[in-house]
């Protein structure tokens, strides 16, 4: 007999049709029980993959046994003249015939009962959703409408973009980038409000980008933009609140004024965008503070050139912000700038330490004297403090800068580089985090990062964040030899050559060299780039010539560099605690003491409390 009809003749497969019938009915109406009472999608799921295995054992049964009058029996145990699988098969198909029957009735349930339910349910969920859609955009669309309390709050994160300059002459930038960051100020004033950092706004400065690209990049919901017009004493000023998703305009207005109201109409911007994304404050609304026209036109001037970071432009940023002073010395703002340009020439080396420090700190304390709740002064004290090693001052600077702004990026950025300096990476690396996720778009803001990561140890985020740094900045100073550090300390001394070699930074690019070669074993060469670093960089590069030394486990010239270094008043002794190049000389009896003498050892560092809670 052939297998097919052995198959036929055993009802293998009437076998086969019958537990197929009955498990899909059994299946749906299980489907039905299990919708009813919310059972989890697995539980479904495994009865369906049972009842596949159970069909396999069906067939199995159907093949192996029969059943006969006397009970079930294997199969070749039954006399074929005994058998009685004719009437078994008949059963069989009465069995089929019924429950495909039941089958079609619940098909037909289904259809005229189930299905009309279901669908009422979800023409009714979809008409909820519509309409509140709907809702959504008409309230969107009304531009000088107020929103309507009763829809969904919106996300309270907003980027002030640079206003356009529109003088005839296109030489009043200085103008409309400095009412637009008086602005941006303004709003990050407000606790609630989340305000992307000016420097990655105003990365996107003369970019053609859609709105909705901005909110992406810069991650927020809304975006500030306008324009800024003047001619003689007269200002217009255009601005414009933009939800960044869909485009739609939530407000807009034009001021047509005199320069004399110019600070009226910042905080009436700034109120009216509070208003507009439903902001509830907490306490009184932040104004800008008032000077003479004259005065507030050479601040924003002095600003500008300020942060060119150039020798001539800090030096003319020096002399606008006296003439600003020399019209309002009650400006608190401008000792404010004059401070930070004071810190930054002193940093730079166009003004001696001792001297540029001694006059930032004094410009800085004028300007607390005559407003205490100017944030920005505590952080330039902040940071002369730390630069002169006095870190218990530095730590209640910040500390009474950020009791006033808390979300202040500036002052964070600051803090967490204080927060390294006494060892407490994790709480420095969380504050970075922070600020880079509301700088986005800054390439300081990543090279910061970066530098956490490296001291931790975290050799590929590192490498991630300087090349992010990198892309942002192209020419960013000091990045590629600070890759080329991660992947020396990874263990890929040829990788970290090749890093280094591009760093166009001549300084930076000899002391990478130094280690990279040291490490590849190629002493000359090692030797004649550290010669001529020390030849050209002797007295500016003191510090950094002792870390490189250390990593050649030159212990004794290493401590010599180090005495050198805090002959020169080298400001990079702030941060010898993470510079990770000094590990070969940790175990050297020289190395407390030494960190003693500068005011760094464990116990001094652990006597000096400063924490920084993460804004809410």
């Amino acid at each position: 007999m052939s297998l097919f009809n052995e198959l036929k003749r055993r009802n293998v497969f009437k076998v086969g049709i019958a537990y197929i019938v009955v498990a899909w009915l059994a299946a749906q109406v299980l489907q039905l029980i299990f919708e009813s009472f919310g059972t989890p999608d697995w539980v479904m799921k495994t009865v369906l993959v049972l009842m596949a295995a159970g069909l396999l054992f069906a067939l199995f049964f159907a093949w192996a046994f029969e059943m006969t009058p006397e009970g079930l029996k294997r199969e070749h145990e039954v006399d074929r003249t005994q058998s009685i699988t004719p009437q078994t098969g008949k059963k069989l198909n009465h069995l089929i015939f019924a429950v495909m029957a039941l089958a079609i009735v619940y098909l037909a349930y289904d259809k005229l009962v189930l299905s009309a339910s279901r669908d009422a349910a979800l023409i009714e969920a979809t008409t909820q959703a519509v309409t509140e859609q709907a809702a959504a955009e008409t309230s969107a669309a009304a531009p000088t409408a107020m929103a309507d309390p009763s829809t969904v709050e919106p996300d309270r994160s907003i980027a002030v973009l640079p206003f356009a300059d529109m003088s005839p002459n296109k030489d009043q930038e200085y103008f409309s980038d400095g009412l637009s960051e008086e602005l941006l100020n303004l709003l990050a004033r407000v606790p609630e409000l989340k305000v992307a950092a000016r420097t990655s706004s105003f990365s996107l400065k003369g970019k053609e980008m859609q709105i909705a690209e901005v909110g992406e990049i810069l991650k927020v919901a809304h975006v500030l933009e306008g324009s800024v017009r003047t001619a003689g004493n007269r200002v217009r000023i255009t601005a414009q609140l933009i939800h960044a998703e869909d485009g739609y305009h939530l407000w807009s207005e034009t001021y047509d004024r005199t320069l004399d109201d110019v600070f009226a109409i910042q905080d009436e911007i700034a109120a009216t965008v509070v208003a507009q994304l439903k902001v509830t404050l907490l306490g009184e609304a932040p104004q800008v503070q008032e000077t003479d026209p004259a005065a507030y036109a050479l601040f924003l001037q002095a600003r500008h050139l300020g942060r060119q970071l150039t020798a001539e432009g800090s030096t003319q940023s020096t002399e606008l912000y006296q003439q600003a002073l020399a019209i309002d010395p009650n400006y608190a703002a401008a000792w404010a700038g004059l401070a930070e340009n004071y810190g930054n020439q002193a940093s730079a080396g166009i003004l001696p330490f001792e001297e540029g420090y001694a006059m930032a700190r004094e410009a800085a304390e004028k300007s607390l004297t005559l407003d205490p709740s100017y944030a920005p002064a505590y952080a330039t004290l902040g940071y002369v403090a730390d630069s002169l090693m006095d870190l218990p001052a530095a730590a209640e600077y910040y500390q009474r800068g950020l009791a006033l702004e808390p979300a202040n990026l500036d002052m964070l950025r600051k803090a967490s580089l204080l927060l390294s300096s006494l060892g407490h990476s994790e709480q420095s690396l969380a504050l970075l985090e922070y600020v880079n996720a509301r700088d986005p778009v800054s390439p300081g803001s990543h090279y910061s990062l970066g530098m956490a990561y490296l001291r931790m140890g975290r050799w590929d985020e590192a490498i991630a964040s300087f090349e992010t740094a990198l892309r942002l900045s192209p020419d960013m100073i000091g990045a590629r030899n600070l890759i080329g550090t991660a992947l020396l300390l990874k263990g890929e001394p040829e990788a970290a050559l090749a890093a280094v070699e591009q760093e166009e930074f001549e300084a930076y690019r000899l002391l990478g060299l130094v280690n990279v070669y040291h490490a590849l074993g190629r002493t000359e060469l090692s030797d004649a780039a550290l010669n001529e670093a020390i030849d050209k960089n002797e007295q500016e590069w003191a510090y950094n010539i002792a870390y490189v030394l250390a990593y050649r486990n030159e212990a004794d010239r290493a401590f010599e560099w180090l005495d050198k270094a805090v002959e020169y008043k080298d400001p990079g002794l702030s941060d010898i605690v993470g510079q990770l190049e000094f590990a070969n000389i940790h175990d050297d009896p020289r190395w407390l003491p030494f960190l003693e003498s500068i005011g760094r050892s464990p116990a001094q560092l652990g006597a000096i409390e400063f924490e920084v809670a993460l804004p809410q």
